[in-house]
């Protein structure tokens, strides 16, 4: 099994010949994350993960593309019909050969007198665990956490308290894409001081580049 970021908190799994992407949104060039994907998770709405026109388009060219996403999504691309899932915390599915657990039901709060939007995590082979915009701590073990980096909803300590909450075995920074060439040399020092804390490597890596997780 491989991960490649593909921008911001967009990633590609591979494992043989199948390829999920998560959260292919405006902020990582959606169409191109898509041009390649048997299945499509979505977290939640917000469009730094979900391009509905990108990923409409994509649908349109290739008939056997399918979505498993949140309420709000799903019901956002109703007219697919069968081929777009609402899945929620506790379901356990199974998307282009992967086994994926939802895990989680709520973004992190944006706006203090609003109710939060839904959102889902995923836990694919129970390997690698995308959590979206959510400091969801799976009831599995992580061995590999997509850990937010950066984002309007969080401060530098949930970055440390979410890593030792969850304790993944590593982790790779995503939800970095609002960062510019400092700020991203900040938010690596707070990384590897988090992943130093619990004994831990945590790292970012850069878009388009590829780590193996499990596997040849």
């Amino acid at each position: 099994m491989r991960l490649t970021k593909l921008g911001h908190a967009c990633v590609q799994i591979t494992k043989d010949d199948r390829t999920v992407v998560i959260d292919p949104g405006t902020f990582s060039e959606a169409s191109g994350a898509l041009a390649s994907a048997d299945a499509v998770l979505i977290t939640h709405e917000h469009f730094d993960h979900f391009d509905a026109d990108a990923l409409r388009a994509a649908m349109a060219e290739r008939p056997a593309l399918e979505v498993w996403t949140s309420r709000v999504v799903a019901e956002s691309l109703a007219d697919l019909g069968g081929r777009v899932h609402q899945v929620g915390h506790g379901d356990a599915v199974t998307v282009a050969g992967f086994d994926v657990h939802v895990y989680g039901e709520d973004h992190e709060i944006l706006h203090p007198d609003l109710p939060p939007i839904p959102n889902v995590g995923f836990m694919l082979d129970g390997e690698v665990f995308h959590p979206g915009d959510a400091f969801t701590v799976p009831s599995e073990p992580v061995p590999t956490l997509c850990l937010p980096g950066n984002a309007p909803w969080m401060k530098v300590a949930d970055l440390y308290h979410y890593a030792r909450a969850v304790d993944p075995g590593r982790a790779f920074a995503i939800h970095d894409g609002l960062l510019n060439d400092i700020g991203v040399n900040v938010m690596n020092n707070f990384l590897a001081g988090a992943g130093k804390d619990i004994g831990k490597e945590f790292t970012r890596i850069a878009p388009g580049a590829t780590v193996d997780l499990v596997g040849p």
